[in-house]
């Protein structure tokens, strides 16, 4: 790889994890701002759902909007709206003006990671699953460091400087966008509604998308409600000692770099699939456990469940179908994050009502529910793959 094409890759790694710590900057601090603006868990939970929600959506909404647009300019255009609302976001004193620009955040950030796994696809045509695969870990490790450094200036600042903090971040990232070689277009595409029911008439599409919309919605309604549950263990802990609990997401990094040999292991991907979702269904039960330490461990494990299932299963889905890949992947990360925004919002009401251990049986409900699905469907992906 030339020196070029390495520089744009450091630029396409750094824009995809300040991105990602956007995203979720907001959960470790849901219980402060929830003080903070004097609103109910629900309302505090819909900051990080609002944008899974519009990750859904913008396949759709963007196919139609624009055809063709210049990778580099959206970037650009679209980091400078971020590097404001973020300005704006750390200056809010109500909830409706930081929910507002958090909403204008929520239409922007997909414009952002289409440009950047746009480019990161085309830059070096020849590594492409490389590049993939060093997508996903970045925006594994940019969730991660997004959660834990919030957590830690919220508690040693204030909750405003995350977000004038992620400003400078986005600032530099502009800088470095204007350095980036590539100049050619982002691949959005529009889909037809006759392609996308040809693609739900497959089982096997319709099967992998069920499944990690179930195992989306459990991880993120966890992963939202969590630092909700701690706050009720302890009413001390800091939301430093909150955002360390997510370095068990972590864990996404070393599954996506070594999805390979844990399929060796398990000999096909639907056995990954089934063991991966067998181990994240036990380890969903134990968090009725309330120790935070023990919780600690149990969501190392809990991320590992998922980031197997995960990993496993985007690589099932792009292997189904030879044409129409760039389609059959929209909807998978449609699947994926509306999963993620009904889970980031509807566990939140649930556990408001009736609490942590209600929210978990019904989690653990759903997941038996997809298994059973997973197991009774498992021959179609070993005959017609």
């Amino acid at each position: 790889m030339s020196f070029v094409k390495k520089f744009d890759l450091f630029i396409i790694v750094y824009c995809i994890i300040i991105i990602l710590s956007v995203m979720y900057a907001t959960q470790p601090l849901q219980p402060l701002l929830a003080r903070e603006f004097d609103i109910s868990v629900t309302k505090a939970s819909q900051f990080t759902a609002i944008i899974m929600l519009f990750l859904a959506i913008s396949p759709i909404i963007y196919g139609y909007i624009l055809e063709k647009v210049n990778a580099k300019k959206m970037l650009i255009n679209s980091s400078i709206i971020l590097f404001i609302t973020n300005i704006f976001l750390g200056s809010s004193t109500t909830y409706e003006f930081f929910m507002f620009f958090r909403t204008v955040e929520a239409l922007v950030v997909p414009a952002i990671l289409t440009s950047l796994m746009s480019i990161l696809a085309n830059m070096d045509k020849e590594n492409v699953k490389f590049n993939m695969s060093i997508y996903v870990a970045s925006t594994v490790f940019g969730g991660l460091v997004g959660r834990v450094f919030s957590g830690f200036i919220a508690t040693n600042f204030s909750y405003q400087f995350v977000f004038y903090s992620l400003s400078f971040a986005i600032l530099v990232s502009i800088y470095f966008i204007n350095k980036l070689s590539y100049e050619g277009e982002a691949d959005i595409v529009k889909p037809k509604i006759s392609d996308v029911l040809e693609i739900l008439k497959d089982k096997r599409f319709t099967t992998i998308y069920l499944l990690m919309f179930c195992v989306f919605f459990v991880f993120a309604g966890v992963l939202n409600v969590l630092p909700f549950r701690l706050k009720d263990i302890s009413t001390d802990i800091s939301e430093f000692q909150i955002s360390l609990l997510y370095l068990g997401y972590g864990m996404g990094i070393l599954v996506s770099l070594n999805s390979k040999k844990i399929i060796r292991f398990f000999k096909t991907e639907v056995n990954t699939i089934i063991f991966g979702l067998v181990f994240f269904l036990f380890i969903t039960v134990f968090l009725v456990l309330p120790n935070i330490m023990t919780m600690f461990l149990l969501i190392f494990l809990f991320c590992l469940g998922m980031f197997t299932v995960h990993s496993v299963s985007t690589g099932l889905a792009n292997s189904l179908k030879a044409s129409q890949k760039s389609l059959t992947s929209g909807m998978y990360l449609t699947f994926y994050y509306l999963g993620g925004a009904i889970g980031s919002f509807i566990p939140s009401i649930i556990y408001e009502k009736f609490g942590w251990n209600i929210v978990l049986y019904i989690f653990c409900f759903i997941l038996f529910l997809t298994l059973i699905l997973i197991f009774t469907r498992r021959k179609l992906f070993i005959e017609e793959k």
